[in-house]
């Protein structure tokens, strides 16, 4: 599933243009965008047109709102439908996107309640109570057809007003409110409530005052006039699991004018990273916006950091020649829920794998003392999670260096010496049509079974310690030819011959059976004599931890650097229960994590003392 960005804009915002390449530049990373556009400036421009006054209500502290009987809900309408949605439309279909865009009425894709009657004051000062003021709070999303929609263009743009779910007419509603409405009920990945100012300023009188972190209630002293609406959204908004910021000025790129909205506050401000860190949605394919937060935090620390071209975070400190690599991931499987602190326990999607790996190496890397000849990188490689492995490959080919301390988590007592590799066929069997009930009838998922347990075994008589399952299948059905189709994994052990597999299952295609080898990564295995393994035990000793050496019969990006870099000694290290996993209790513990930055800052740091040449 492609990453899902809800991103609200006002009117002023959509005259200046810029936010149109912006947005087409999230659909060129392959982003799905739910826009939602406010409408005051198209309003105003719309009223003027028909030379209508627009009424307003003046409300007992003084402001004043737009007022909205029922007989102006039509011309409210056509402000959007004329005004407002055909601008966004036109400057993104010329930049070559496919857009639909309506008010969010039609069709009940959004419905609401309305508020109460609402107080307010006339021009003689007489209080009076309006009963008539169709404004309201949208809590219904149809999200099966919007997400039909989103599938199917490249943006969907929704605006006020939104169905009566009690069948009066339309109710007017906050921009920001509607937006954060639809990021929960879609499990949006991302929430931007894009305004005029550089985020939410704690002094509105300096540009520069930006607040760049709030909790839930921390924000709302800072806001006033239209502030407090995007304030709110974005604290209604923290119901889901969207990562949620103010950004501007009338920008979403530039993270430096963000206010960014987080959950939960942490234990202590040790633990501060890796609960932003967890907070922001990663899943592989959406690694940019993690990848630019820390990126932006390396900087403000003074490291050299960059997203290079495969998508990788690289963070550096030191030129010399001898070079030590932490190599973590950003990416996550998919979830949803949203991140929280149980007491001194980090639960959320990545805490464990292996987020909790990767920004230990980044505090690490910020508080080494790096030697003049050496150099601490740190990668927070792309897509580790799905079988391309893209960021490992890049880091292989780009990025050499003398050892590998790989994050996944072991446990802070715990080195990985090495891992199972990973042997994956696609496996297609066509069969003719006919009817199942005929006479020695063979359907095509029975063939595919047969072939699939075929290939199990020859692989098995290999290496019988390997691991096989059937991760996926599906049938197609033609008018000729009926297909089934197969994934097999298998979890091979280091020093199976692939190549000799490889050769072995392609002796069982056929005209009618066709074998695709889909990833055929070694497996590998480190000693535990190398001068990488040898730091690490002192540091565990160190650490007062007597430490336990697995073999891991899952895969890591050792496995892929292991292809070509033979002669470089690696590890795998970092926090956390393997166990958790890709589960719904996926959770990591503020004292392992803290243990695991304790022993691998030991550990960097015995390796850069070792004398020159003894690094392997």
């Amino acid at each position: 599933m492609k990453p899902l960005y809800v991103v609200k804009v006002g009117s002023a915002t959509l005259d200046r243009g810029d936010i149109h390449q912006e947005v087409a530049a999230l659909v060129a990373r392959g982003a799905r965008v739910l826009l939602v556009a406010g409408g005051a400036v198209g309003i105003e421009r719309h009223y003027r047109s028909i030379g209508r006054p627009m009424p307003q209500l003046r409300l007992p502290g003084g402001d004043l709102v737009r007022y909205c009987p029922p007989a102006e809900m039509p011309h409210l309408i056509d402000a959007y439908e004329r005004v407002t949605l055909p601008t966004v439309v036109a400057g993104l279909e010329a930049l070559g996107l496919g857009v639909f865009a309506c008010v969010a009425a039609r069709g009940g894709l959004v419905t609401g309640r309305a508020n109460r009657p609402l107080k307010a004051v006339t021009d003689e000062g007489r209080a009076v109570v309006v009963r008539d003021h169709r404004a309201g709070t949208p809590d219904g999303v149809d999200t099966g057809r919007l997400n039909a929609l989103l599938d199917a263009y490249d943006v969907v743009c929704l605006s006020p007003p939104v169905g009566d779910r009690d069948g009066g007419a339309p109710l007017n509603v906050d921009a920001d409110v509607l937006a954060a409405a639809l990021a929960n009920a879609l499990h949006a990945d991302h929430l931007r409530l894009v305004t005029g100012t550089a985020g939410l300023l704690t002094d509105p009188s300096d540009p520069a005052s930006t607040l760049l972190h709030a909790h839930p209630g921390e924000a709302g002293r800072f806001a006033g006039g239209r502030m407090r609406q995007k304030v709110r959204a974005a604290e209604l908004a923290l119901d889901g699991t969207a990562d949620v910021a103010i950004t501007g000025p009338h920008t979403l790129a530039d993270p430096s004018g963000w206010t960014r909205f987080w959950r939960t506050p942490e234990p202590a401000p040790d633990l501060r990273l890796i609960s932003h860190a967890v907070g922001i949605p990663s899943v592989s394919g959406d690694e940019r916006e993690l990848a630019e937060y820390l990126r932006q935090w390396c900087t403000e620390r003074g490291i050299e950091a960059s997203v290079d071209e495969a998508g990788n975070l690289v963070a550096t400190r030191g030129s010399g020649t001898r070079r030590l690599l932490l190599l973590g991931h950003l990416d996550t499987v998919p979830h949803g829920w949203p991140v929280e602190w149980r007491d001194n326990e980090l639960w959320g999607r990545g805490s464990v794998d292996a987020k909790g790996s990767l920004v230990n190496f980044l505090e690490v890397l910020a508080a080494a003392d790096i030697p003049a000849d050496g150099q601490l990188r740190v990668v927070g490689a792309v897509e580790e999670e799905i079988s391309s492995s893209k960021g490992a490959y890049h880091v292989r080919d780009h990025y050499p260096a003398d050892a590998v301390v790989i994050g996944e988590p072991s446990g802070s007592g715990t080195l990985t010496l090495g891992y199972y590799g990973l042997f994956k066929l696609r496996v297609t069997v066509a069969v003719a049509s006919g009817h199942s009930a005929g006479m020695e009838a063979v359907s095509a998922p029975d063939a595919l079974l047969r072939v699939l347990a075929d290939l199990r075994a020859t692989v098995c008589a290999q290496a019988p310690e390997a691991l096989s399952a059937v991760i996926d299948i599906a049938c197609r059905t033609g008018r000729e030819r009926h297909e089934a189709v197969g994934v097999l994994n298998f979890r091979v052990p280091p020093g199976a011959a692939l190549e000799h597999l490889r050769k072995l299952v392609g002796d069982h295609a056929s005209d009618d059976v066709r074998i695709e080898v889909l990833r055929a990564t070694p497996g590998v295995a480190m000693g535990r004599t190398s001068a990488l393994s040898k730091v690490f035990a002192r540091a565990f000793g160190a650490a007062g931890i007597r430490p336990r050496h697995v073999l891991k019969k899952g895969t890591s990006d050792m496995n892929t650097l292991a292809t070509t870099w033979s002669d470089v000694p690696m590890v795998a290290y970092g926090p956390g229960d393997s166990a958790l996993d890709h589960t719904d209790v996926e959770h990591l513990t503020a004292e392992d994590y803290r243990t695991a930055r304790t022993v691998l800052s030991d550990a960097v740091a015995r390796w850069f003392a070792l004398p020159e040449g003894s690094q392997r």
